[in-house]
């Protein structure tokens, strides 16, 4: 079993900062791609940044220059950190990683997800 535990969301102001933090636990061979993705109601959930098991990050047009994902590995966590946040920024965030549990198996999981609010 594998778990994705988020934290770090809240509300803030535009322009503000935030920083999310997801560390996995269970039974982890290996953490492949990791990734945050957000969701609002109505619509898809959406792909924010994602970073691959060697540090190489992408992000979606909308975050570029904005967002920042890193990973410890050590830790089996990853971050993103938000800067100049907008309105449009507003959803709930979720952890997703894939997951080697055995030379046999490897998985994608969600965390829980965690609220951003930005009032402007």
């Amino acid at each position: 079993q594998v778990q994705l535990v988020e934290s770090g969301g809240g509300s803030v102001q535009a322009g503000g900062s935030l920083r999310l933090s997801c560390a996995a636990s269970g039974i982890i061979s290996s953490l492949n791609t990791m990734a945050w993705y957000r969701q609002v109601p109505g619509k898809e959930r959406e792909l924010v940044a994602a970073i691959t098991s060697g540090g190489s990050p992408n992000y979606a047009d909308s975050v570029t220059g904005r967002f920042t994902i890193s990973r410890d590995n050590a830790k089996k966590t990853v971050y993103l950190q938000m800067n100049s946040l907008k309105s449009e920024d507003t959803a709930v965030y979720y952890c997703n990683a894939n997951v080697r549990t055995s030379l046999w198996r490897e998985s994608a999981y969600w965390g829980q997800g965690t609220q951003v609010t930005v009032s402007s």
